[in-house]
C-alpha cells in the first residue's frame, strides 16, 4: 500500500477539503485517529480497574478531560473496501503549552515522535475553520466512521464541530454522534477483542502481521490509516469484505461507551 500523509495547515485547509470532497465520493469508509497533550483528570482507583467503569462513569471522565483541553492533531484516512486509500494530518493550532493544560509526560512523549509544538502554534488550523469545512464537505453523511478506542476522538471532533463543552449526560453525546456522523461507526478495539486480540493499535496490528504503511505511531494521520488497514483485515479475516450483516453485530459497539 503505497501512501502518502497529507499534511494540512491553515494555509492549505481549503484546497485538502476541496481533494477530500473529490476523494469522498468515491472512499465510502473514513477512519480517524487524535493526538491531544494527555489527560488531566483521573480516578483514584488502579489502571487495570478502569474497564470496570461503567459507561456513564466513563463518558464523565472523558468529558472532563476534553472540556479542559484542546487538540493537537488529527488524522483521517479515506478508503473503500478494496485498500484504495487518501491520508491527511490536520495540525492544529489551539494547543499552547504557555497557556493550557496539559500533561507533562503526554507532551515529551508526542514532542519525542515527532509533532512540532511551535509549528502547530505558527501556522497550525484553527479549529473553528476545520469544522465550518467539515460540515460544508459532507464528509459526516452517507459513509462508515471508524476508530481504536475511540472515546477521545469522538470527544475531541465533537467538541470541535459544536463548539461547545460536551453534554452533560452519555445519551445526548450519542445523540450528536449520530448527527454528526451518520448511523455507521465503528470501533476497531471491540472486533479485535471479540477474536481474542488484546492491546493497543500497534500489538493488534502486530499479531495479524499487519505493517504500518508509513509514518509513525502516535501521529494522527500515520494512526488513521493502521486502524484503516486492521479495519479492513478484520472484514477480509470474517470473509465478508464489508458485508452488513457482519458489519450489524458490531456498529456503534464503542470501547468504553457502549460495551
Amino acid at each position: 500500500m503505497a501512501v502518502v500523509i497529507r499534511k494540512v495547515w491553515q494555509s492549505n485547509l481549503e484546497a485538502e477539503f476541496g481533494l477530500i470532497k473529490h476523494c469522498s465520493k468515491n472512499l465510502r469508509l473514513a477512519s480517524m485517529d487524535t493526538e491531544f497533550p494527555g489527560t488531566v483528570f483521573s480516578l483514584d482507583i488502579p489502571k487495570h480497574r478502569f474497564s470496570t467503569l461503567s459507561p456513564a462513569q466513563q463518558y464523565a471522565l472523558m468529558k472532563k478531560n476534553v472540556d479542559a483541553l484542546n487538540i493537537i492533531q488529527l488524522g483521517l484516512t479515506l478508503s473503500d473496501a478494496s485498500s484504495r486509500c487518501c491520508v491527511w494530518e490536520f495540525n492544529f493550532r489551539d494547543f499552547d503549552s504557555d497557556y493550557d493544560d496539559y500533561n507533562p509526560y503526554s507532551v515529551a512523549f508526542l514532542r519525542s515522535k515527532g509533532i512540532n509544538f511551535d509549528l502547530n502554534k505558527r501556522r497550525g488550523i484553527n479549529s473553528r475553520s476545520f469544522a465550518a469545512h467539515f460540515l460544508e464537505s459532507g464528509l459526516g453523511s452517507g459513509r462508515a466512521w471508524v476508530t481504536f478506542h475511540g472515546l477521545y476522538d469522538f470527544g475531541f471532533l465533537i467538541k470541535i464541530l459544536t463548539r461547545a463543552a460536551l453534554p452533560d449526560h452519555l445519551h445526548d453525546f450519542m445523540m450528536l454522534l449520530r448527527r454528526y456522523l451518520g448511523v455507521q461507526v465503528y470501533d476497531v478495539k471491540p472486533i479485535a477483542r471479540s477474536m481474542a486480540l488484546h492491546g493497543g493499535l500497534d500489538a493488534i496490528a502486530k499479531t495479524l502481521f499487519v505493517e504500518r504503511a508509513v509514518g509513525k505511531s502516535h501521529q494522527a494521520g500515520s494512526d488513521s490509516l493502521l486502524t484503516m488497514q486492521l479495519f479492513l483485515r478484520f472484514l477480509i479475516t470474517r470473509g465478508c469484505c464489508y458485508a452488513p450483516a457482519i458489519l450489524a453485530l458490531f456498529n456503534y459497539r464503542l470501547y468504553g461507551l457502549t460495551c
